[in-house]
């Protein structure tokens, strides 16, 4: 019983997985996502995060301070799963995977791209909400990339995405509750 449930929901993922993955060669699309998946790279996310702790003042920089910190604390406990729970990236594991030349080889859950994108985005939309309609379709777009490029199943985008934004509402919550002064 317990196998096949298991079996089933592989087979399901896998098939939600080929439904994003099967447009790989669209023009448009693969410039997109080929682009926006660096959004969620280490590069990008810290540099955003330095920039704003160190150039700027007053809100942004507690903005920056706080996604620092989830950045961080979301991606010790990444990097421990991914030793623990070690899974083949799709495209080694499936046929007829399409993905770029040179793809990740390290292990796939979860999406460490979509894990950095929401934990450095939550604290963002909580102190600013109207940032909402801009962000959070970015930090999507990373998610829906990392399938789109043949590097990750749904189920590792969905915990990124979902221990991210717990880690980065963590940390905002920390921060405005015991480091901020009530007005």
């Amino acid at each position: 019983m317990k196998t096949k449930l298991m079996t089933n929901m592989y087979n399901f993922e896998c098939r939600l997985f080929r439904s994003v993955n099967r447009h790989f060669d669209q023009k448009m699309l693969n410039f997109y996502f080929r682009n926006i998946t660096h959004l969620g790279g280490a590069i990008s996310t810290i540099a955003v995060c330095l920039f704003l702790v160190f150039f700027t003042k007053d809100l942004l920089q507690i903005i920056g301070i706080t996604c620092a910190i989830s950045l961080l604390f979301s991606h010790l406990p990444v990097a421990l799963v991914k030793k623990l729970y070690p899974r083949k990236r799709p495209y080694l594991a499936l046929l007829e995977t399409k993905v770029p030349a040179n793809p990740l080889e390290d292990h796939s859950f979860p999406s460490g791209h979509t894990t950095a994108i929401f934990s450095v985005i939550i604290p963002f939309i909580l102190f600013m909400p109207q940032l909402t309609i801009i962000l959070l379709p970015i930090a999507i777009s990373v998610g829906l990339s990392r399938m789109y490029l043949g590097l990750h199943y749904p189920s590792d985008v969905l915990v990124g995405c979902l221990f991210g934004s717990s880690v980065g509402f963590l940390c905002y919550t920390i921060i405005t509750r015991f480091f901020i002064l009530p007005l």
